[in-house]
């Protein structure tokens, strides 16, 4: 039984100011790293979240005006978490013409009974990603696009060149170690602080993560008050961090497997 909505749904603004720069932000992703090809079928991981929610809806917009032919599809876990609701967010995206499947695995019962030390993130992630491959190559999808932000990005960063001593971040686009999928990340370009406020122009519905999304004094929540304590002094901090992503030396870095020092 469908439960009453929260609020009446209005379709959103596909050309306000903000859509449009995302949009934009998006086209130049695709087109630098060659995420689509034509024939494609792409799988968007929607969350119930404002990043890939926003990223399904642009996504669309490009899709239309491509000249390449491609399909997209949104597809979202229920995982069974405690309040996960999601008849509005159904709701919504059925105003908004955007087909959106839904799976359902009680992976919430499997963490919170494996998890004893309450950082559910790792383990719930694991899961979910395993879930979701599996769904998209039995349904023939062969690309993945994730709602990574700029943001995303560079926390990754940060949290392998501090906890794990390795310079490495999230990759625009990746072949999985099984050789079944192409995960993408069309928002690798995008800051968070542009999809917060598109978020709230839009005023679309929010699925919240009860179980991970809220837990205080993770590495991650971390790097993101860093980033953006130092943002104060330096406002474009995310823009030079993704530029300098682009431009690695390997002659400037001590690694001899990318850069030949001892013969130099």
């Amino acid at each position: 039984m469908m439960l009453p909505l929260k609020k009446a749904l209005k379709k959103v603004d596909r050309e306000h100011p903000l859509a449009i720069k995302i949009r934009k932000q998006i086209t130049q992703a695709l087109a630098e790293f060659n995420m689509i090809a034509e024939g494609d079928q792409v799988m968007i991981c929607v969350s119930g979240g404002k990043d890939s929610s926003i990223l399904m809806v642009l996504l669309e917009e490009i899709r239309k005006r491509a000249e390449l032919n491609f399909t997209i599809e949104a597809v979202i876990l229920d995982q069974k978490q405690p309040g996960f609701q999601i008849d509005e967010f159904k709701a919504w995206f059925e105003l908004e013409d955007l087909k959106l499947s839904v799976i359902q695995k009680d992976t919430y019962s499997i963490v919170t009974e494996k998890v004893t030390n309450g950082v559910f993130c790792s383990l719930c992630s694991k899961l979910r990603r395993a879930i979701l491959y599996d769904f998209a190559f039995a349904k023939g999808f062969n690309k993945m696009a994730l709602g990574h932000h700029r943001d995303d990005v560079i926390e990754t960063t940060l949290l392998n060149l501090f906890y794990v001593g390795q310079l490495s971040t999230m990759p625009a686009k990746l072949r999985s170690d099984d050789d079944r999928n192409t995960v993408i990340r069309p928002m690798v370009f995008v800051a968070e602080k542009d999809l917060i406020k598109l978020a709230v122009e839009w005023g679309f519905p929010v699925i919240p993560c009860n179980l991970c999304g809220s837990q205080e004094g993770m590495k991650r929540q971390k790097m993101k008050k860093l980033i953006k304590d130092l943002e104060n002094d330096i406002p474009n901090l995310g823009a030079s961090f993704t530029k300098a992503l682009q431009n690695a030396k390997p002659s400037h870095l001590l690694d001899q497997k990318l850069f030949n020092f001892k013969d130099l």
